[in-house]
């Protein structure tokens, strides 16, 4: 019997209407965020409720990174929920003490769009926050700590929940 695994892949609303477009996420390999070993050890936690919250919160995180390169995308960070099996998850370990890459796994091959679970978004008021945050990144991984303090600020929005069957609507 596999064992499916919740996996949560960043992107952006241009990457969600593409994936929507193209009725998969790819190109791979995908990075994502999942509940891994080392996620597990660094929240010293056994809910699984809040070690799933706490890799949509790494997801959320690299969806800001791209949207720091994408100068057009609308200022509105997403993560798409996937459930895959197992075995189609990789995770290096020792890159896992990491404290930068918890809770990062790779995905090999392209996931299809009726795998979605669900896509988190930010409300429309959280896009100066996130247009900050992003502008503010460089920065802040440079140890600025005001900026760091910005980045962070896109941090108090909570993502919002979306079925699938909503997405038309998020991309139009």
């Amino acid at each position: 019997m596999l064992t499916a695994m919740r996996v949560y892949i960043p992107t952006t609303l241009p990457g969600l209407a593409e994936a929507h477009k193209a009725g998969e996420l790819g190109p791979t390999p995908l990075d994502a965020y999942a509940v891994t070993p080392s996620l597990r050890e660094w929240y010293v936690s056994d809910d699984i409720e809040e070690l799933e919250y706490a890799a949509l919160t790494r997801a959320a995180q690299a969806s800001l990174r791209q949207l720091a390169l994408l100068a057009d995308a609308p200022r509105r960070r997403i993560v798409i929920a996937v459930d895959v099996p197992e075995s189609a998850v990789s995770f290096d370990p020792d890159r896992g003490l990491d404290s930068a890459s918890l809770g990062e796994v790779r995905l090999a091959a392209a996931v299809p769009m009726s795998k979605a679970a669900a896509v988190h978004l930010d409300a429309p008021d959280a896009e100066q926050d996130v247009t900050a945050a992003a502008e503010a990144l460089g920065a802040a991984d440079a140890g600025d700590d005001d900026a760091q303090f910005t980045v962070d600020g896109a941090e108090d929005h909570e993502l919002l929940w979306y079925a699938t069957q909503e997405i038309p609507n998020l991309i139009s």
